[in-house]
């Protein structure tokens, strides 16, 4: 009897004795590589960092001098503001040292000082040096030069409007005899309003330079209006009353109700 060999056995000897490892091998060479997740983050990571790098190196000197800018521009506006405030603070003292010094009766040194502050950056400074230089020059008889310097504040935009409008009164009042009655009437027509803080000044001449053109009805009317109007200083509304009497108008009944 012929002895069988173990390997050629039949049945379960034969799948018992098979190596599996093969077939193994051949399962993990035809899967593709397993890609670890790490890696590729690691590799995007320093893929960015390359780049961040690059830019940096490419843009630094201008990231760099626009921080520099920025602290010089940062710097020269902090000096600035620091200064104007000094600078204002001088000036008010000048001022008052002025007003301190014509009290006194020492004018001498006055219209010097303000000439300098009617250049100062501050508007009020600058008006308030503006309108006393022009109180001086009519104090000395000199109408040209306080005329001037009323137009001079009228003209200056960058000053407020109510100083503008106090200016405009004054230079018109100067000049009146010399004015057009239409280029009174044009220059104070936004002023001569009921309601606006100047109506009664610019009302009066307004209506004087209507009479000079020969409206007396006109003027008339606006007379009565400003003797009306009790924001009006009692001292205009009762010239008021008393020439629109006389250009025929009847406002007497108003001359027992003064301003309050």
């Amino acid at each position: 009897m012929r002895r069988q060999l173990p390997f050629i056995q039949g049945g379960e000897g034969s799948d018992r004795h098979v190596d599996p490892r093969p077939s193994r091998l051949r399962t993990s060479l035809a899967q593709p590589p397993d890609i670890n997740e790490t890696f590729l983050r690691e590799v995007d990571e320093n893929l960015r960092r390359d780049r961040a790098r690059d830019f940096a190196r490419k843009y630094a000197k201008w990231f760099i001098a626009g921080l520099v800018l920025f602290l010089a521009l940062s710097g020269g506006w902090i000096y600035w503001q620091h200064y104007q405030r000094q600078q204002a603070e001088r000036e008010i003292e000048q001022l008052a040292e002025v007003y301190q010094g014509i009290a006194s009766g020492n004018l001498s040194a006055a219209p010097k000082k303000l000439d300098e502050l009617s250049s100062s950056r501050q508007p009020a400074v600058r008006a308030s040096a503006l309108f006393t230089r022009a109180a001086l020059a009519l104090e000395q008889r000199d109408t040209k030069l306080a005329t001037a310097k009323f137009r001079e504040a009228a003209n200056d935009g960058d000053l407020p409007k109510p100083y503008r409008d106090a200016a405009l009164i004054r230079q018109t009042a100067l000049e009146f005899d010399t004015l057009k009655p239409e280029e009174v009437i044009a220059r104070l027509q936004p002023l001569a309003k009921t309601g606006e803080p100047w109506f009664g000044s610019a009302g009066e001449m307004t209506a004087a330079a209507l009479i000079k053109q020969g409206n007396r009805a006109g003027a008339g009317r606006l007379y009565a209006a400003i003797a009306k109007d009790k924001s009006v200083p009692d001292s205009i509304r009762e010239r008021a009353v008393q020439i629109a009497s006389s250009l025929g108008v009847d406002v007497s009944a108003l001359q027992s109700a003064p301003a309050q």
